[in-house]
């Protein structure tokens, strides 16, 4: 078996949490409404949680996550872990990693049914292979990979151990 090649530290990952939770923070100032965010099952739940956790220091806002559970492969059915009123609230919508832009795209699809102050996405790392016209609003790495090759963010107890090419 052959040795992960690590583009992300379990170290690396959270200073780039942080410095998106920053970055979050400015552009929500001075906003009002309820703050949503929003994680992608499974590792973008686990980004979700750890950002909530870093605004409730930052914001004097509520702030919730609620998990987007889809096949990423075939998405057609999008759920909500649950049902909420999203009409005037602001939502962050995150993801691991992203590369066609097909996940947070039709991510986005429950949210079309209200009206949402603001929708912004985050992910952790992006990979440059569009195909859908997605560009995530907070980047914690931005990485040029062949087609062949993947991301993999790895997860244990909850928080994120780094993030390695496979």
């Amino acid at each position: 078996m052959s040795e992960r090649k690590y583009v992300l530290t379990a170290a690396a990952a959270q200073q780039k949490l942080k410095r998106m939770s920053l970055e979050i923070a400015e552009s929500l100032s001075g906003q009002t409404g309820e703050l949503y965010l929003m994680g992608v099952q499974q590792s973008g739940m686990i980004i979700a949680e750890e950002m909530a956790s870093l605004l409730g220091t930052l914001l004097n806002k509520p702030i919730k996550t609620i998990a987007v559970q889809l096949n990423k492969q075939k998405p057609t059915d999008v759920i909500l872990s649950e049902k909420l009123d999203l009409n005037g609230a602001n939502i962050v919508l995150i993801d691991d990693v992203t590369n066609s832009g097909k996940t947070l795209l039709y991510a986005l699809k429950p949210l079309l049914e209200a009206h949402p102050k603001s929708i912004q996405t985050l992910v952790l790392v992006e990979r440059m292979h569009k195909q859908f016209p997605v560009k995530p609003d907070f980047v914690g790495l931005s990485i040029a990979t062949t087609q062949e090759e993947h991301i993999q963010v790895e997860t244990e107890g909850g928080k994120i151990q780094g993030a390695y090419v496979k």
